[in-house]
């Protein structure tokens, strides 16, 4: 089932899609087993938001075969985890802001796991319990920044940074999926899941012993290789097999 949330009128809605519209819910079904639908929505009349609110995104750098072949690294023998704060999160349909101390933006399309329940110390072997769904997720970095910075809280902590949508999806398994990204029409970057480092539930058993996953919080698992740069005037979209695609374009900050 796909889940997502949207804004009508002002109001901040819940629901699922079906046959491309939205049968909205009440809050307290989101991500249930069997919502029951009170109103019906067109997808057109609505914005989509992003469809949870994180306390905080944990992202894993390197994990994929083929993009540290592409780069030329060695595997990691152990995930290579950074933070992404709430505020870089926006959702399908938002706009990137290309920020003025950079000069290189890049995309990196993910699987994002979307944490159901507090995980603190969990086994990989019951990861799936702690676990709502999947969504799809960019990772955008300054690059060049991240190079001068020689650390990546800088590159990765930008407001918009983040787009993940549209929906989650609660009824997939993560470990073969087609991954890819267009920039403007052109494919960039394409892989399956199946070429992850660490699993979906390794990394919630490695991050889950470092710091407590809350509801809502997500887990970005990595990038396949493509990663490349896009300016203000490209769009973008991110998909994940089973779970959709994430629209979105590429501005300029404008002073309000």
């Amino acid at each position: 089932m796909k889940f997502l949330r949207f804004m009508k009128d002002g109001r901040i809605l819940h629901g699922f899609t079906e046959n491309n519209r939205i049968l909205e819910i009440r809050r307290e079904e989101y991500l249930s087993d069997n919502p029951e639908a009170i109103a019906e929505h067109s997808l057109d009349d609505v914005r989509i938001l992003p469809p949870v609110s994180p306390s905080k995104v944990v992202c894993v750098g390197l994990n994929y075969r083929d993009h540290a072949a592409e780069l030329g690294m060695e595997i990691p023998d152990e995930p290579v985890i950074f933070l992404k704060p709430p505020t870089t999160v926006i959702g399908h349909g938002d706009t990137v802001i290309y920020p003025e101390m950079s000069s290189e933006v890049d995309y990196e399309v993910e699987l994002a796991a979307v944490i159901s329940e507090r995980a603190r110390r969990v086994d990989s072997s019951a990861a799936s319990e702690f676990i709502a769904g999947y969504t799809v997720l960019n990772d955008v970095t300054a690059r060049d920044l991240q190079r001068r910075d020689g650390q990546w809280t800088r590159a990765k902590s930008f407001d918009t940074f983040c787009p993940v949508g549209p929906v989650i999806e609660t009824e997939i398994t993560p470990d073969n999926l087609d991954i890819s990204l267009k920039l403007n029409g052109e494919v960039r970057q394409s892989s399956n899941t199946s070429n992850m480092i660490f699993t979906v539930h390794e990394l919630l058993e490695f991050i889950s012993h470092i710091m407590t996953l809350e509801p809502g919080d997500i887990i970005a698992t990595g990038t396949p290789p493509g990663v490349g740069q896009m300016v203000p005037g490209d769009t973008v979209r991110a998909t994940v097999e089973g779970v959709g695609t994430l629209m979105n374009r590429v501005g300029r900050y404008v002073m309000d």
